[in-house]
């Protein structure tokens, strides 16, 4: 059976260039077999509720994923939010789900708190990798 992905990546403020490299990435999962719930191809963006049925849905995806992969993009907010539910779902409800992060090659360590920190944290402290 094929691994299903939740990809956590920017949506509102993508540029065109990241789109293409995060599909590229996206693409490259898929043609290894995996079955990948990308946000800005498979979650409707119209939301008439201000943004609820969208974290609905992704929440819902998140949750019936084996695998979160996350392209972090620190001034993406809706990412930040993704990564509280996976958070919650990994640290506090105890939930194994491999967490990889995607482009984490090309990131530096930030000054401070970060969602990037928190993350490779619970992936260190978790064994989530």
């Amino acid at each position: 059976m094929s691994a299903k992905v939740f990809l956590i990546s920017p949506v509102a403020r993508i540029t065109p260039e990241e789109q293409e490299r995060i599909g590229a990435y996206v693409a490259k999962l898929e043609a290894s077999g995996k079955i990948v719930h990308w946000p800005i191809r498979d979650t409707p963006q119209v939301d008439d509720t201000g943004g609820l049925v969208i974290c609905r849905t992704n929440f819902s995806a998140i949750m019936a994923a084996e695998e979160i992969h996350i392209w972090y993009n620190e001034t993406s907010g809706g990412s930040k939010f993704d990564m509280g539910g996976v958070f919650m779902l990994v640290e506090m409800l105890a939930s194994r789900r491999r967490i990889v992060i995607a482009n984490d090659a090309e990131l530096g360590e930030p000054e401070g708190k970060s969602f990037l920190k928190v993350m490779r944290t619970l992936i260190k402290k978790r064994k989530l990798s």
